[in-house]
């Protein structure tokens, strides 16, 4: 076997042949034999910290999270890492980038792991072995899940940083749009709203859950839009706060007609009015991040937009939904008629996006000919409605491609709604195997993903 030169091997780098062979056939025995309950110890660690069991409430997640470890550990003492591990070290990483996408506390990961070492040395102790082979064993242990974990930690930290930098541009890119015309729009989303609850005064009888300000145009805006745009301004925080208490509040006295509750309306718009104005002269500096032949968005913002969303839908059960949407037969349609012609198509399937979805949804250009549609506090029978809205508008369209020629053009759709798993990037796939089934299905035509809880997908990220 030849030497290996990685920091912290210096035991897998100085040991000789039988050493290293005894000693990865003895943890092997251990794990295989006791590979279950190992798992069970890891897993009840993450159980006990109440910033990882939120994780662990999705049915996919936990069986597959027994599943992985149980792999894990299992390649772990396994692998001869004087051999060529560049297999070993891509999961390392793949599982250190998942937990970064899922923000999972990668302190509890570590303490996990510690766990385990400690777990399997006190098995490597009880096996009656002479001091130096129980000594070796367990420095043999160490190294190879410390190497492990740095992996894993190395690519925690560059994946949490990346996401953390798409954050900080989607917020400054969402920034520099036009300031004015966003805040003119919300002010009057917002006057709407409230006349609206008064018109509401002169029926006979008032519905209190269609008069919340939560649930309005604007309240929309707020929990969606505005946290990703003025996250962490103290203001947005006193707008939120002023919503809460105009629909516990205010809103039962008006729907009860407490000659009180008017004024009190008028009074709390009149705030937000003002408290609005000042978080849009707290706007500053664009950096542009825009398609810039559909304008819709540039996929670099999907994790942050999308990790936010599914984390509020989340901790909130508010419904979430995607649609996968792909232009059917793009490539003949550049081949006939020429990438000009097929630029022109992109746009005008992005304007049909743009021009059916809400303000709080948001579109991206996915790919070449797909995008994507994140449609909040959707349901899922709403987003197929929605999909099949947007197929239909597609099929009726005819776009010029020139000043003399048109081409008829359809879409395949995929959707997906969000049922509780915490990593986005399992509900994007659920959206593109719909898509894929659309497509295999002859085209032109919208497919759901399977409801309930989908077949966990191999063991691949």
């Amino acid at each position: 076997m030849p030497s290996i030169e990685r920091p912290g091997l210096s035991f897998w780098s100085a040991s000789s042949e039988p050493v290293i062979s005894a000693a990865l056939e003895r943890l092997s025995g251990i794990v295989e034999t006791d590979v279950e309950r190992l798992v069970e110890i890891f897993y009840s660690t993450f159980l006990a910290d109440e910033r990882a069991s939120a994780y662990l409430s999705h049915s996919v997640v936990s069986t597959r999270l027994r599943y992985s470890l149980r792999q894990w550990l299992l390649d772990l003492v396994r692998t001869d890492l004087r051999a060529d591990v560049s297999e070993f070290e891509e999961r390392q990483i793949k599982i250190g980038e998942v937990h970064a996408r899922l923000k999972v506390p990668n302190d509890i990961v570590m303490a996990g792991i510690t766990l385990l070492k400690t777990e399997i040395g006190q098995r490597v102790s009880a096996l009656d072995l002479d001091r130096a082979t129980t000594a070796e064993t367990i420095i043999l242990l160490g190294e190879t899940m410390d190497y492990a974990m740095r992996l894993m930690t190395a690519a925690y930290v560059s994946g949490a940083k990346s996401r953390a930098r798409a954050d900080e541009a989607f917020r400054l890119f969402s920034l520099g749009q036009d300031i004015n015309l966003e805040r003119e729009t919300q002010r009057a989303a917002l006057m709407e709203w409230s006349q609206s609850v008064l018109f509401s005064l002169l029926g006979d009888k008032l519905e209190h859950a269609r008069l919340l300000l939560s649930t309005s145009p604007f309240g929309l805006w707020v929990r969606h839009r505005a946290a990703v745009l003025f996250q962490d301004s103290s203001v947005l925080g006193q707008i939120e706060a002023l919503v809460r208490k105009v629909d516990g509040q205010t809103i039962p006295a008006v729907a009860r007609k407490d000659p009180t509750g008017v004024a009190d309306l008028q009074r709390h718009v009149d705030e937000i009015k003002y408290l609005l104005n000042d978080l849009f002269q707290a706007a500053a500096n664009m950096e542009n991040g825009s398609d810039p032949l559909t304008r819709t968005l540039n996929r670099r913002f999907l994790p942050s937009i999308l990790g936010r969303e599914v984390s509020l839908a989340k901790n909130t059960r508010s419904p979430l939904a995607l649609l996968m949407v792909d232009v059917d037969h793009f490539k003949a349609i550049n081949d006939t008629y020429g990438h000009s012609a097929g630029d022109m198509v992109l746009s005008s399937v992005a304007e049909y996006l743009l021009s059916t979805v809400r303000g709080t949804d948001y579109v991206f250009r996915y790919g070449g000919e797909e995008f994507l549609v994140v449609l909040v506090e959707t349901s899922r029978s709403e987003a197929q409605a929605i999909a099949e809205r947007i197929r239909q508008k597609i099929a009726s369209q005819k776009p010029s491609i020139s000043d003399s020629a048109r081409v008829e053009i359809t879409a395949s759709i995929g959707v997906a709604s969000f049922e509780g798993h915490p990593d986005y990037q399992f509900l994007i796939d659920l959206a593109d195997k719909a898509l894929y089934q659309a497509k295999r299905e002859g085209r032109n035509r919208v497919r759901m993903s399977p409801a309930g809880h989908p077949e966990i997908p191999a063991l691949a990220r």
